[in-house]
């Protein structure tokens, strides 16, 4: 697979940050998916890029972006608005460069990135043809160890199809925690349930290949649920 193309992302009112364009193989799915990355890790960690070059394999555009404070080398995330404010940002700029985010753009990410995806689309509600969908890997409904500190207040207002991929022992909010949640939203998400899976979607047992193929899987569900969803024009359920 060839390397991936680098975007140049103004975030206003004067900043500029780095995102890149995995392009889809032969099979297009005609969709963009945008993955932001969680607050420890940049868009150059192994775990997005390689979600990005395998997700782009599988047929779907693929745009990754880091926010301000980790181009800048920063070590602490920055306040929401600006995190939103970066991701807006980027959404523009790859509505004008990717063909594909014109017919189909569905954001997500990461944990927090994840996390600042769906707070931008229940912001911008109003803006329904802009986002697709959302593809988030590792909700963090609750900081680990304080599950009364709940994100989950703006989710109805998200009013667009899910896909939340969770780790059975994700200790930023278990799948068990969040079906509840995800009950009473509209339309109703998917929740794709990695058995054994920490917050990152991990096994607990050091088994390379057993790792391999759950990252496999998840990759595919996610595929699978945005080319159906493109077809069909509606959400569909994966795998529960």
């Amino acid at each position: 697979m060839k390397s991936p193309s680098e975007l140049r992302i103004h975030v206003p009112p004067d900043a500029v940050t780095t995102g890149f364009v995995y392009s889809a193989g032969n099979d297009r799915a005609g969709a963009t998916l945008m993955l932001a990355h969680g607050a420890g890790a940049g868009q150059q960690s192994a775990f997005i890029t390689g979600f990005a070059r395998a997700i782009a394999a599988l047929g779907v555009d693929v745009v990754t972006f880091n926010f301000l404070y980790t181009e800048q080398r920063r070590r602490l995330p920055d306040r929401a608005p600006l995190l939103e404010g970066c991701y807006r940002a980027a959404i523009a700029t790859v509505r004008e460069h990717v063909d594909s985010a014109r017919r189909a753009l569905f954001i997500g990410g990461k944990s927090m990135g994840g996390r600042i995806a769906t707070q931008v689309a229940a912001a911008d509600h109003h803006d329904d043809d802009q986002i697709a969908g959302l593809v988030l890997l590792g909700y963090p409904l609750h900081p680990p160890g304080r599950p009364e500190q709940r994100r989950d207040a703006h989710l109805p207002a998200v009013k667009r199809p899910m896909l939340f991929v969770q780790g059975e022992r994700d200790t930023f909010g278990t799948p068990v925690e969040l079906a509840p949640v995800l009950a009473t939203l509209a339309p109703q998400p998917t929740l794709h349930v990695v058995a054994g899976g920490d917050h990152s979607l991990k096994l607990s047992r050091r088994d390379a290949a057993a790792q391999a193929a759950v990252y496999d899987g998840v990759q595919r569900t996610i595929v699978e649920w945005i080319t159906t969803y493109n077809s069909q024009g509606s959400a569909v359920s994966v795998e529960t």
